[in-house]
């Protein structure tokens, strides 16, 4: 019973838990919120596959035959992107919220998760702390930094704002490579193969895949939001089936670009594109779908020209690159749904 919470706790830190549930939350219920907590979450994302390769470090069931590894998992362990993962999702949700309950049960789902992390032997007590600590930077940053990065990015045409898209996303893919490049004598070590085979799993070659694929969502996530601040924010529309179908409407076209990427493969260049074409999908196509369908609207008053009008037009739904949908811990404008 224990180990079954246990697994359920790391769910919670997984991708498998946010993906599905942010693109609920931007397309159904408060985009802001969900844009916010998405960017941060994609970004540290990209980071962390990076310095998996940068440390390379074992899990602890590879090395150590008395803990017990309950997940097949053959990718480094430094830092852990679970823990790293909930003090970002997590922390911002409670940001935005700004009461002790909240604050209290955030910070004990993340320690949770993390906990859980260790039971299931898939991250040693370090690794779990490393992640902590670079969520909490991250997290730090993001609410630090936004008022100062963002109304920048906005001012920025939409050239240069998908210039820079591009620029953050294809940086950490470059460290990766540099990483994988110092690797390139290394082979997996024999006692951590009979480790992963014994957990059901199996090894596979050091590649670029994971972090092209999470750079590439990256920018597509990135260049979405300019696109679609430059056509208007949107919400929302009211009425009980539009937000369902809306949904509907969301995921099958995710669907359909998840079904490319099967007959595409997984290496580096269709991997980043198909990821870029997920995450731009996301951010503006499924939305501007939305507004032409009647399942959501654009707020009154949109600005019609640039991407410089957003940054103080938090009423209108607000164009500006990204503005205010990075990581802005407060609360909704008027004329957004909460």
């Amino acid at each position: 019973m224990l180990t079954g919470f246990m697994h359920l706790m790391s769910f919670l830190g997984s991708a498998a838990f946010y993906a599905p549930l942010l693109m609920i939350v931007y397309w159904c219920v408060s985009p802001r919120a969900g844009a916010r907590i998405a960017v941060v979450l994609s970004l540290g994302s990209v980071l962390n596959t990076m310095l998996k390769l940068v440390f390379h470090a074992p899990r602890p069931y590879w090395t150590d035959p008395s803990v017990i590894g309950r997940e097949p998992i053959d990718s480094f362990g430094m830092p852990s992107g679970h823990a790293q993962n909930s003090v970002v999702a997590w922390g911002m949700a409670a940001a935005r919220v700004r009461r002790r309950p909240v604050w209290a049960g955030a910070a004990a789902v993340v320690v949770l998760i993390g906990a859980s992390r260790v039971y299931l032997g898939v991250h040693s007590p370090g690794q779990v702390l490393a992640g902590w600590a670079i969520g909490a930077a991250l997290l730090a940053a993001a609410l630090v930094l936004e008022p100062l990065l963002v109304p920048w990015w906005a001012r920025r045409p939409i050239g240069v704002q998908l210039a820079l898209a591009l620029a953050v996303s294809t940086g950490f893919l470059a460290g990766a490579q540099a990483a994988l490049e110092a690797l390139r004598d290394w082979t997996w070590p024999a006692a951590w193969e009979r480790a992963i085979a014994a957990a059901g799993g199996g090894v596979h070659p050091l590649t670029l895949d994971e972090c092209a694929a999470a750079s590439g969502g990256l920018f597509g996530l990135l260049a979405g939001l300019s696109l679609l601040a430059r056509r208007g924010w949107f919400r929302p529309a009211d009425g009980w089936w539009r937000r369902p179908a809306a949904l509907a409407a969301g995921l099958a076209g995710a669907l359909a670009i998840y079904t490319l990427g099967l007959f595409l493969g997984t290496r580096p260049v269709p991997g980043f594109a198909v990821h870029a074409l997920l995450g731009l999908w996301i951010a503006a196509g499924a939305p501007e779908t939305f507004v032409r369908l009647r399942l959501a609207a654009r707020p009154a008053g949109r600005p019609t020209g640039g991407a410089t009008g957003g940054a103080t037009g938090g009423a209108t739904g607000g164009a500006g690159g990204i503005t205010r949908a990075v990581t802005r811990a407060g609360g909704e404008r008027a004329g957004q749904r909460p």
